[in-house]
């Protein structure tokens, strides 16, 4: 009864809060300011979040946004998850014209009820309704209204009073009551530069926030738009209730109540794996025999069911089925190891190619993949185990470089992945050129690409002939007209993690020709043919995310029917961005080709981006830069 007393007075408090004001449907009213650079404007959210209990709370949401162009769509929002543990109260749509008059109402039952999740996923219980809506003209508005019950307290919404890249917000309001006995965190980032203000611990509103631009190299949109976390210090996750003071108190439920009792293994796969590992003597060799075992066993599914999706199936299933998703191939490994001695840990991380931390000042369900971490004496060795094909240790631009939580007995604790460093993330080129005299080239070509230009390179040896022709003329060498793929040859040295390609082209035309002369690029295989955007005014810091090493060596052999006019001089170019060294020699009919560039992994002022742009710039010129034949016919 006391429940249902408090569900009633959230929401007629919700009612009461935010009684509806005509002028938001009518777009003439938009401040201009809200309107620049913004394909939609937020003219009111409002989000009240009521907590009854460790394992419950009511979720209610007023939404009010005018998109005024197509680009502007997708931002609605206008949709709302649900499951067995999420029950849906109230859910309605109301679309106004541009004068604010209403157009079309849609009810609950009107909108589109499909998985949430994507159709690679072959099992799961989380739905989601969403608007389906075209619009007849622009610019319109919508009214959102929901209500939502959880009853499952892991997940506290968020709240970002900015939502994303052009986008403004005119009001935005965040409360939490909290009317159980269970204490509620809560962080703020990035609200001082913002005219949000805070009126109690756990309420406070937004207004006129102009939308962001983004700009190339810019830091990940959540490390400088203003961003809220909430999480319970007791909660439950289907019906398993949780302590969540701390990443220790995390880990600690992770480990006692997801992952303990799932890693029994049939006893004729403990018998294998010991077999296998029999006669090898360090952990690393015995993790590595395990690890090509898993992967030539099993296959990535997306199973999002059990515990939220946070709980991992059962190793025995896994084995059986020869399949599962990330928790369940990464908890399927670590019973592996365990049968042969070998200590691993079960690891929640962000999995993207940007650089997305777990963030260690606030424990709660953060996180989207497993992955496995085997301590190895003062470091960790990483596994991805969704991967057939990558090598023992190998994360670089998935999970590599980032803070990620790591499950042990005694609790959670977050560590730093594996760093890539510049030197590692080498690309070498070698290349035999002949140069006819009409201008044409022919080139042998190999190439080793190791850490991160491993990863960038090696997803070409599993394309059919036709797709690899495509890379290389598309995207690999897409500077290059004319281009003939001759012969293709690859080999992927896993245990080094080294992966080689020999290639050999045609290039009718490559130079061109100005009466008897030939300008010829020595630089014929690694040019620089994208700089970074110009900015009158650059707003944001900037990043370089991983660094790299180029290195490049042609010997370039002309026909007798040419003679050097002029050839470059040698560059050396050296700051804290990275560094270009350029060398050239002729001798015998050839011309030995020499070039280094070096991007170094950092972050930087929005003042030091012209600099950075200028270096760019001067590397482009460079590698652009032309030898003139004569032609002695």
């Amino acid at each position: 009864m006391i429940r249902i007393i408090l569900l009633v007075l959230s929401s007629l408090i919700y009612t009461q809060i935010t009684a509806q004001d005509d002028n938001l449907f009518n777009v003439n009213t938009i401040p201009l300011e809200l309107r620049i650079k913004s394909n939609a404007v937020v003219r009111s959210d409002y989000t009240h979040i009521n907590v009854i209990d460790y394992d419950k709370f009511v979720f209610t949401n007023k939404r009010i946004i005018t998109v005024l162009n197509k680009e502007g769509d997708y931002k609605i929002g206008a949709f709302q998850h649900y499951d067995d543990n999420i029950k849906i109260q109230d859910l309605e749509v109301r679309i106004y014209n541009s004068l604010g008059k209403e157009i079309k109402k849609i009810k609950k039952n009107e909108f589109k009820d499909v998985s949430a999740v994507p159709g690679g996923t072959l099992y799961s219980d989380s739905r989601v309704k969403y608007l389906e809506y075209t619009p007849i003209n622009y610019p319109y508005t919508v009214l959102f209204e929901t209500e939502v019950v959880y009853n499952s307290t892991a997940f506290i919404p968020s709240w970002r009073p900015i939502e994303g890249f052009y986008i403004s917000t005119e009001n935005a309001e965040y409360k939490i009551s909290n009317s159980s006995e269970i204490s509620v965190k809560v962080k703020t980032s990035n609200f001082k530069d913002y005219n949000i203000k805070r009126l109690s611990d756990y309420h406070f509103i937004a207004k006129n926030l102009k939308s962001i631009e983004p700009e190339s190299f810019s830091p990940d949109f959540s490390t400088y738009a203003p961003f809220l976390k909430a999480a319970l210090t007791k909660f439950e996750m289907e019906g398993v209730k949780g302590v969540n003071n701390n990443w220790v108190d995390f880990g600690l439920w992770m480990n006692n109540n997801l992952i303990n009792g799932t890693q029994e293994l049939p006893q004729n796969v403990k018998n294998t794996i010991k077999q296998l590992t029999a006669t090898v003597n360090t952990d690393m060799e015995k993790a590595k025999i395990v690890y090509e075992y898993m992967q030539n066993k099993t296959r990535y599914v997306s199973v999002q069911v059990g515990i939220g999706g946070w709980k991992p199936m059962d190793a025995e299933d896994v084995d059986k089925l020869a399949y599962g998703d990330c928790k369940a191939l990464t908890n399927y490994t670590q019973a592996l190891l365990k049968e042969v001695g070998v200590t691993s840990y079960y690891t929640i991380i962000y999995g993207d190619n940007k650089l997305l931390d777990i963030d260690k000042y606030f424990s709660a369900t953060q996180g989207n993949h497993a992955i496995l971490c085997l301590p190895n004496n003062e470091d960790y060795v990483w596994l991805e185990c969704t991967s057939k094909t990558s090598p023992f240790g190998y994360t670089a631009n998935f999970t590599d470089d980032r803070d990620a939580l790591i499950i042990t007995p005694e609790g959670g604790k977050i560590v730093r992945t594996k760093t890539y460093h510049a030197s590692e993330n080498l690309q070498e080129i070698a290349a035999n050129i002949f140069l006819d005299e009409n201008g044409s080239v022919l080139g042998d070509i190999h190439i080793q690409s190791k850490g991160a230009q491993y990863g960038e390179h090696e997803g070409i040896q599993n394309k059919t002939i036709k797709e690899q022709e495509l890379y290389y003329k598309d995207d690999f060498w897409n500077d290059l007209n004319n281009l003939e793929i001759l012969k293709m040859a690859f080999c992927n040295d896993k245990d080094s993690i080294v992966f080689t390609e020999d290639v050999k082209v045609k290039i009718s035309n490559y130079s061109s020709k100005a009466g008897n002369r030939i300008l010829f690029q020595p630089n014929v295989f690694n040019k620089l043919t994208k700089t970074p955007a110009r900015y009158k005014n650059r707003q944001l810091p900037f990043v370089i995310e991983r660094g790299f090493t180029d290195i490049d060596a042609y010997q370039i052999k002309y026909a007798n029917q040419l003679e050097i006019e002029a050839i470059m001089e040698p560059v050396s170019i050296q700051n804290k961005f990275g560094s270009y060294t350029l060398s050239i020699t002729t001798a015998n009919n050839i011309i030995t080709y020499k070039r280094k560039l070096i991007l170094n992994k950092g972050s930087y002022s929005k003042e030091d981006y012209e600099k950075f742009r200028n270096f760019y710039l001067s590397v482009k010129k460079h590698d652009n830069s032309k030898i003139v034949f004569n032609s002695k016919t």
